[in-house]
């Protein structure tokens, strides 16, 4: 049965800023998620001599990583310049080689493993040989009578597109009417074929699976329900706790760590969220971030896991500028995953997405695209707004607020062409710089 509504699906109904604290949040050593998190680890460290010699932007280690920036100098515009905010940083994931966005982190990982399973299956790379051998022309000739199809707003249709052609697959990308046009022609321009729907990204996906479905040459990478993309996206966990111990911020019972991970369908967040808790414990708060018109994962989780929910159950347009999360449907797998495990969810409008994405740029020179600017309101809904004293009291007292460490998962944007992010930037920048992001 579903739950009758609550004040926080009211305000969500209504379209306002909002915080939703899961009631069934329980930070605790989680041995099932540490062993996940260790199985990604071996497995991008088995598949680097690979990714080095197909992308040469990796360097002979063959790691797809990202910085840990501080971003002090936007304290005191996003509000943030008080006690009540510990150290503020960004994993610039914005940033990231290959494929410029945190996608990169499961597209091209799933697609990786996916070449290694079918090499192996047909006898093309033996027990203990390096992936670095699916390099060879039969191999390449192996991978060119085969595709990899995906369904996609744009970012994780660049990552698997791009990773599936370096192979010599033929890629084929299924992309929903919000996709942004930049992101179709760059994808073309490397040889990948995109389908274009009128319908939403929950259509586009069901059509790329039912095509893939049709055709046994056919490997499809689920968004919606892919133990692959997510076991590539917590990877990143243990590349975080080694930034932060090389910055003296060790994380522990008196310095805990709050993550804001923008949030579409919910395997990237879910995954990088399962991977901390199995690398932090119950020292770490993830929180998932959404579009005021689009907040599939809270939702869902507000509503109960068991029956699948949908924006458009509230009245809402799935509509806003972070293409990325233009998303009506949470994934079954990660809504499982994070029932006990995610902190919360928050949303944020899009023209306060626009606001912090130019303050970004202006104060500390970084370049996201709007969703990657979405994590900026966690520490006001955390640690300083009047909807976040609950969660405060039982997780983040003024004695450890000081020391607690807030990061912000700059999800994309470095790839965004310059005429496009001129528009974003001078779109921001006559919206002003007054933040406040509980206002509707």
């Amino acid at each position: 049965m579903t739950a009758p509504e609550t004040p926080v699906l009211a305000r969500v109904r209504a379209g306002q800023p909002t915080l939703w604290t899961n009631p069934d949040y329980a930070p605790e050593p989680d041995p099932e998620a540490a062993a996940g998190l260790a199985t990604a680890v071996a497995d991008w460290q088995a598949i680097a001599p690979l990714l080095a010699a197909l992308f040469p932007e990796l360097g002979p280690a063959g790691t797809i990583t990202s910085d840990l920036i501080d971003i002090g100098a936007l304290r005191a515009p996003l509000g943030y310049d008080t006690p009540a905010v510990g150290p503020l940083l960004l994993k610039a994931d914005h940033a990231l080689p290959v494929a410029g966005s945190v996608k990169a982190r499961g597209g091209v990982f799933e697609v990786v493993m996916t070449a290694i399973a079918q090499a192996r299956a047909a006898g093309l790379l033996r027990p203990g040989e390096s992936p670095a051998a699916l390099l060879s022309p039969q191999a390449r000739a192996f991978f060119a009578a085969r595709s990899v199809a995906v369904g996609s707003t744009g970012n994780l249709g660049l990552s698997v597109g791009i990773a599936a052609r370096a192979l010599g697959y033929r890629a084929v990308v299924h992309m929903s009417a919000d996709a942004k046009a930049w992101k179709v022609e760059r994808l073309r321009a490397l040889g990948v074929e995109v389908v274009r729907h009128a319908a939403d990204y929950t259509s586009a996906v069901a059509a790329a699976r039912a095509a893939s479905e049709a055709d046994p040459l056919s490997a499809f990478v689920d968004d919606e329900d892919s133990e692959l993309l997510f076991r590539g996206y917590s990877a990143a966990a243990r590349e975080l706790a080694g930034q932060l111990d090389a910055l003296g911020l060790t994380i522990g019972p008196e310095r805990p760590l709050l993550l804001y991970l923008p949030c579409g369908i919910g395997g990237a967040p879910g995954g990088v969220a399962w991977g901390a808790r199995g690398m932090f414990g119950p020292d770490v708060h993830p929180f998932f971030v959404e579009p005021v018109q689009s907040p599939s994962a809270l939702v869902q989780m507000a509503r109960g896991v068991e029956v699948p929910s949908s924006v458009y159950d509230l009245g809402l347009s799935n509509r806003t500028e972070a293409d990325g999360m233009a998303v009506a449907t949470m994934s079954a797998l990660v809504a499982r995953r994070m029932t006990r495990r995610l902190a919360g969810v928050f949303t944020v409008g899009d023209d306060d997405l626009l606001r912090s994405l130019a303050l970004a740029h202006d104060t500390a020179g970084l370049r996201l695209e709007p969703s990657a600017a979405a994590g900026f309101a966690g520490p006001h809904f955390t640690a300083l707004s009047p909807q976040g004293a609950g969660f405060r009291a039982r997780h983040l007292p003024p004695e450890r607020a000081a020391q607690a460490v807030h990061v912000v998962w700059a999800t994309g944007g470095s790839f965004v062409p310059d005429a496009r992010f001129r528009g974003f930037l001078d779109a921001g920048r006559a919206l002003g710089t007054s933040l406040d992001f509980s206002r509707t």
